[in-house]
This record gives C-alpha cells, structure tokens and sequence, in this order.
C-alpha cells in the first residue's frame, strides 16, 4: 500500500510538538527513521537539542530545535507564522498535559494554560499549516487526542473537555479532507509509559493498572504514523485503550462518571 505522507525531501519537515519526550520523542524517531526532516518543538530546549542530534546521528536528517511554549498566545503565534511560510509535510500536534482534582480548588491559572495547550494551540498550528498542505495537495495532520475525550473525567474536567475537543476535531477534519491528498488521524491512546503521570502529579496511577495495560511510547508512535500514512481516522493503540473507546462510546454516562471519580481519588 502507498503511503498518503509526502515523500521526504530537503525542504520539507515534519513537525512534532511536544518532542522533548514521551510520545513526542518516539513520533520524532519514528518519522526520522523514514527520513523525514524535523522540527521539534518544546518548552525544553536543551531536550530538544539532544534528541535533534542523535536523530541527525541515526537517520542522517536535519532537526531543527524550536524552544517554544505553545500554551503562551505569543510565542505560539510566531512559530504559527514561521510554519505557515515553510513547507511542512507532517505536523504532529502532541503537545499537552493534565491537572488531576476538584476543579473548585485548582489553580486557574494552570488551569486556563492547560486548555490552551490541548485545544487551542491544536487549533492554532492547524489552521497555519493546512492551507500550504492543501495547495501542495499533500499532507498529514497527527492529533493526539486521549480515551479520556470519549468520556467524563470527573477530578479531570479540563483535560477531559480538552481531549474531547482534540478526539472531535481529528475526526471531523479527517472527513472534511477527503480527496484532497491531505490528511488527519487522531491518535487517541490510554495508558502510555512517559513522564505524563508524574507531570500531572499522579503517583499512584501506575500502580493501579497492571504493567500489561500500559503501551509504550515507541509502540504508540509507530502506530500512529503508520496510521497517518494508511490515512486512517483513527488510531487507539492497545487492547485497554480499544475497551476504554468502547467503554466511552457506548457504555452509560451515569455510570462512567462515579467509577472514574472512584478511580482518579484512589490514585491521588
């Protein structure tokens, strides 16, 4: 089968947000490895330098650093610019993080970052690169949603509105894309082995899921863009995440809600 991602050339990059690791990484390796160029963006910009070089080292490809942190209007809308000039094969917008608790005592300052990270900032690089992508008639658009957009997230309201937001809007580009020679995927996983538990201040989490539930960063990532070059709409890799989709699609709200809360109050 041909893949639906442009052919790799000198001028042309992929773009990965959120690179510094997790996720990120692993995307940044996996479009390294097929010789895609790369711009790697990230509030870490000595992270960003180091993976920039091993790749280079790897792959023999360019990867450009771009300290960058997508959750402030300003600097966001200067790397929007810069990308929209550029010819950008690939963006992957993976950037993102979660707060866990009461939503009446979380900091609002964070909380308002966080919604701007995982929904706004999806929306801002989208709309700077698609019209290049469209006049070039090539494309792919990576969106990393969450299981958690499919469903409530009681202690977890802002990041679960926000991934709905990114789960919708993947899947509704994907479809208004069609026969263009661009195209969206959402990558919507469940429990990924990164630093994201820790930066969300979720200790226990890893504890209370058994170590065959969770995927790994570099299994994720391969799905995805394996994904993203079949054209698919969506991508939910492992079989916990598939029954979580399943779960939320299906399953009754009146029960997902008091479960969840259950479940986030016992990894506090």
């Amino acid at each position: 089968m041909s893949s639906l991602l442009p052919a790799p050339t000198p001028r042309s990059r992929a773009v990965v947000t959120g690179a510094s690791s997790g996720i990120g990484a692993a995307l940044a390796g996996a479009l390294a490895r097929r010789g895609h160029h790369l711009v790697l963006v990230a509030r870490r910009e000595e992270r960003l330098k180091d993976l920039g070089a091993r790749l280079a080292a790897t792959y023999r490809v360019e990867a450009e650093a771009r300290a960058c942190d997508l959750a402030d209007r300003s600097q966001r809308s200067a790397l929007a610019g810069e990308l929209a000039d550029r010819d950008i094969a690939v963006l992957c917008n993976n950037a993102g993080f979660a707060t866990y608790g009461p939503l009446s005592s979380a900091d609002p300052a964070r909380e308002r970052l966080q919604a701007e990270l995982n929904a706004v900032a999806v929306l801002d690089l989208t709309l700077a690169v698609l019209p290049g992508m469209l006049a070039r008639k090539a494309g792919g658009i990576l969106i990393t949603g969450s299981t958690a957009g499919n469903q409530p997230g009681p202690l977890n309201a802002t990041y679960a509105a926000g991934k709905a937001f990114a789960n919708t809007f993947a899947e509704s580009l994907h479809a208004e894309l069609a026969g263009t020679g661009v195209g969206c995927t959402l990558l919507a996983p469940g429990p990924v082995r990164t630093e994201f538990a820790e930066v969300a201040e979720v200790s226990r989490l890893d504890r209370l899921l058994p170590g065959p539930l969770w995927v790994s960063a570099d299994r994720a990532a391969e799905l995805a863009v394996d994904g993203l070059a079949r054209g698919k709409r969506r991508v939910v890799p492992g079989a916990f995440a598939k029954a979580q989709t399943l779960g939320g699609q299906y399953g009754p709200r009146g029960l997902a809600g008091p479960l969840l809360r259950a479940v986030y109050r016992k990894a506090k």
